[in-house]
C-alpha cells in the first residue's frame, strides 16, 4: 500500500515527547509491515526528519504553550476564533487549504490517509475527507480539555477550555464518522467516540523504540526516586502537583527525589530531597539512575509512554490505575494504588529493597516483544479494511454547541521471526 501519514508534528529522529514516541512507532510499524510511507505535517524547530517514510514537510512550527510568549498565544486565539477552530488547530493554519489539496495531488496514487491525532487534520478536514481515512486518536482531546476546565485557575481560562472542549467534541466526532478505522492507545479510549464508531476502533500497543533495550541491571543508583516528563502539558502537570502535595511529605526526609523534565514554574516544596533537573540529556539513562520510578498520571486520556519506558527498562515502579492505561498485564515489580499513603509507603518499601542490595529489576525485552507484535497485528487489522464505505454524516457547524463525546497475522504481516498468537502473547 501507499499511505499518507498526516501529522501536525512529523516522526522525528530522536523522540522525546509522548506524542513523538507514539508517531515514531507508528511510522516504523507502517514500514515494518512493507508499505510506502508518505508523511506531511509540520518539523519542530531543532528536531531531524525520521528515517522510513518520504516526508513532505509545510514548515517549521513551534506549537508548545510553554516555548511561546503571550503574543503567539494571542495569535492563537485570535484565528481559532476568526476560523471557528480550536486553538491547537489554529497552530496549522500557517499554510491554505489549496497547498495542501495540491499536495495530495501530487502524490497520488494512494490508497488512503492515515490522520493522525486531531490537530492537523481537523485544520483541513474536508480536503482530507475526500479520501479514505484511518484516524489515530492520541487522547479522547474533548474529555482533556473539559478536565482542564474544571480545575482552571480563573473564569477566562476555565471559558477558553470549555470552547476547545465544545470545538474538539464536535471535530473528533467527525473524524470518527468517516474513518474506516480508529487506533487508539488506551482501552478506554476505545468507547470514547461514542458506541456508533467503537466497533471500528481498536487498541494500538505501543514500544518507545524500535529495537529492544539493552538489559542494564547492574546501573549504578543517584536516585531514590526518579520522574521525568513534559510537565508543561496540563495533564502531566497535575499528576505531579498530586505527587508533590499528597505523596512526597510522607516520604522520609532522607529520600532523593530528581524529578527531570521541562517546568514552566518550579512548584515550591519542603522536603530536602526534591531536586528539579530540567532537561536531561539522555531521558533512558536518567530513569535507569533511579531506584524506583513512580507514576504519577492523575487523569487525561491515552497511554502514558513513561509507563511503557519504564516496563522496558524491567524498572521497579508505584503506579497510580491511570498511568496503567493501555497496560493489559503490568509486570510483577510494579505495585499499583492510588492512595497518596499507601502510595508513600509502597515507594519507602521499594527503595529499602534496593538500598539493601535487591535491585527489582526484570528484563523488558519480553514486555517490549509483546508489545512489538500486538502492535504490528493491530496495524495489519486496520489497514485490511482501508476503503471500505462507512457511514459517514456531514460536517455539523460549530454554533450547534453539543456536549463533548464522554466517555492476524498476515503472513508477510510480523517479520522478525516471531509469530502473534492470542491474548498478544508472542515468542
Amino acid at each position: 500500500m501507499h499511505l499518507v501519514f498526516v501529522s501536525s508534528l512529523v516522526p522525528v529522529e530522536n523522540p522525546s515527547s509522548g506524542f513523538d514516541i507514539a508517531n515514531r512507532a507508528v511510522l516504523d510499524g507502517l514500514c515494518a509491515l512493507g508499505h510506502q510511507v508518505s508523511v506531511i505535517g509540520y518539523l519542530q524547530p531543532g528536531q531531524t526528519v525520521a528515517p522510513g517514510g518520504e516526508t513532505h514537510l509545510l514548515g517549521e512550527l513551534e506549537v508548545a504553550n510553554a516555548k511561546v510568549g503571550a503574543a503567539t498565544k494571542l495569535r492563537w486565539l485570535a484565528k481559532a476564533l476568526l476560523n471557528r477552530t480550536t486553538v491547537s488547530s489554529a497552530k496549522m493554519l500557517t499554510v491554505d487549504a489549496d497547498r495542501i489539496d495540491a499536495l495530495l495531488q501530487e502524490l497520488q496514487p494512494f490508497d488512503g490517509i492515515i490522520l493522525n491525532s486531531v490537530q492537523l487534520p481537523a485544520a483541513f478536514a474536508t480536503v482530507f475527507q475526500k479520501y479514505p481515512t484511518i484516524y489515530i486518536a492520541h487522547n479522547v482531546e474533548a474529555d482533556s480539555a473539559l478536565e482542564n476546565s474544571e480545575i482552571a485557575s480563573g473564569w477566562l481560562e476555565r471559558m477558553l477550555f470549555r470552547r476547545e472542549a465544545r470545538h474538539l467534541g464536535l471535530v473528533e466526532k467527525q473524524l470518527t464518522q468517516a474513518a474506516s478505522a480508529i487506533w487508539t492507545f488506551a482501552e478506554a479510549d476505545r468507547f470514547g467516540f461514542g458506541y456508533t464508531v467503537c466497533d471500528r476502533a481498536a487498541v494500538l500497543p505501543l514500544i518507545t523504540r524500535w529495537e529492544p533495550p539493552q538489559d542494564r541491571i547492574g546501573t549504578i543508583v543517584e536516585y531514590d526516586l526518579a520522574l521525568i516528563g513534559t510537565w508543561s502539558w496540563r495533564p502531566n502537570r497535575i499528576g505531579l502537583d498530586w505527587f508533590l502535595s499528597k505523596v512526597v511529605p510522607q516520604l522520609p526526609a532522607e529520600m532523593t527525589i530528581a524529578i527531570a523534565g521541562q517546568l514552566s514554574a518550579t512548584p515550591s516544596v519542603s522536603h530536602p530531597g526534591v531536586r528539579f533537573l530540567g532537561r536531561v540529556p539522555d531521558a533512558r539513562a536518567f530513569v535507569e539512575a533511579g531506584a524506583v520510578v513512580p507514576l504519577i498520571s492523575r487523569g487525561g486520556t491515552g497511554v502514558q509512554l513513561k509507563t511503557i519506558e519504564t516496563f522496558e527498562l524491567g524498572m521497579p515502579s508505584v503506579a497510580t490505575r491511570a498511568s496503567l492505561r493501555g497496560i493489559g498485564a503490568p509486570p510483577a515489580n510494579c505495585s499499583i494504588t492510588d492512595d497518596p499513603a499507601e502510595f508513600a509507603r509502597l515507594l519507602t518499601e521499594r527503595v529499602a529493597e534496593v538500598r539493601g542490595g535487591d535491585r527489582k529489576r526484570l528484563s523488558g525485552r519480553v514486555f517490549h516483544q509483546a508489545q512489538k507484535a500486538r502492535l504490528l497485528e493491530t496495524l495489519a487489522q486496520g489497514l485490511s479494511g482501508l476503503g471500505q464505505p462507512v457511514i459517514a454524516k456531514g460536517f455539523a457547524s460549530s454554533d450547534e454547541n453539543p456536549e463533548p463525546v464522554r466517555t492476524a497475522n498476515k503472513a508477510a504481516g510480523v517479520p522478525f521471526g516471531f509469530a502473534v498468537h492470542e491474548g498478544g502473547k508472542s515468542r
